[in-house]
């Protein structure tokens, strides 16, 4: 029980290491492409708003893939429950908000707050937000159908950054932590369940 619990504690602090090593990638990027990320990152009731309210079509679409029973999903709900599930499964639903609130963050620094803008300046908006993308497919390609639908979130986060005709960055960090955080708790939930019927 004791080596469970400090791989899990290893694993949770390697977690929020490398999700908040983004951040300094995301400034660096900056720096070399002339890019401020933050300059877009307003903290808003609207944006704050619109974020929470934006993240139901992807909590519904979420739990919505987790009933069809497609093998390709199937193998993704596998893979996520390896993944996290085992070695999330003993955390608080609190390091959960904080290892969400982290990647919701520095995700979206690197991804919507350096790289888009950049990429908008070189290939126009619908092509910045089309390249930008692509590469955030890449980074979460763990299966190829997992690519697509991380493709597609990312153009929904990109779109999200300018919701309501004003860029800010608040819309999609506020998506993407909440809809990880709901994310950790289904997939724990779900782990604990299968875990409590083998016992």
């Amino acid at each position: 029980m004791q080596v469970q619990t400090a791989t899990t504690n290893h694993f949770f602090r390697h977690a929020c290491c490398f999700e908040a090593a983004l951040t300094p990638l995301a400034l660096g990027l900056g720096w070399l492409t002339n890019t401020n990320p933050i300059i877009d990152l307003r903290w808003t009731e609207a944006a704050l708003t619109n974020g929470i309210l934006a993240t139901l079509p992807m909590v519904l679409l979420f739990f919505a893939l987790q009933a069809l029973p497609v093998n390709a999903l199937q193998t993704i709900r596998r893979l996520l429950l390896e993944t996290l599930g085992s070695r999330l499964h003993q955390r608080h639903w609190a390091d959960l908000l904080v290892l969400a609130a982290i990647a919701g963050f520095s995700e979206e620094l690197l991804f919507r707050g350096s790289l888009q803008p950049w990429l908008e300046r070189l290939f126009e908006p619908t092509g910045g937000l089309i390249v930008s993308n692509l590469v955030f497919a890449l980074a979460h390609a763990v299966t190829p159908l997992y690519a697509v639908m991380a493709f597609l979130m990312g153009l929904y986060l990109g779109f999200c950054l300018d919701y309501g005709g004003e860029r800010n960055l608040l819309t999609p960090m506020v998506v993407h932590g909440l809809y990880d955080f709901v994310a950790f708790l289904v997939i724990i939930r779900h782990y604990r369940q299968l875990t409590a019927k083998t016992l």
